[in-house]
């Protein structure tokens, strides 16, 4: 397996890792129900956001922490959705890639997690 090296291979993992939380019967409906996201806007934005953080591509305008505060009062983001958000991802990425990249990958999720966790639980 390569690793993560472009914007396509992000688009891989991103799309990938969606097709997964789509369905998932934990943390899918935050997605479908909740949100209700537009996969048309918002999985550039994704796409966007990790190419930026795993690439050092600047691409990617927006704040996530708000996003995700304004959901949790929808509905409450617990520690259990987070770390269901984190194996699916981290499942996600070692299925498709291997290398540095993919390990910052992994390791940027478990930081931005717990710093979303944190603020988003701050914030009640």
């Amino acid at each position: 397996m390569r690793d993560l090296q472009s914007r396509s291979d992000i688009i891989t993992l991103v799309d990938s890792f969606y097709t997964k939380v789509l369905s998932d019967s934990k943390i899918g409906y935050f997605f479908t129900e909740i949100a209700q996201i537009d996969l048309g806007k918002h999985l550039p934005i994704m796409y966007d956001f990790w190419e930026s953080t795993l690439l050092g591509n600047p691409v990617y305008k927006g704040n996530p922490m708000l996003k995700h505060i304004a959901l949790d009062k929808k509905s409450p983001l617990k520690q259990a959705h987070f770390e269901r958000w984190l194996m699916l991802w981290k499942e996600t990425v070692e299925e498709n890639f291997a290398g540095e990249i993919a390990t910052k990958a992994i390791a940027l999720s478990i930081q931005i997690g717990g710093l979303m966790q944190f603020k988003v639980e701050k914030q009640r």
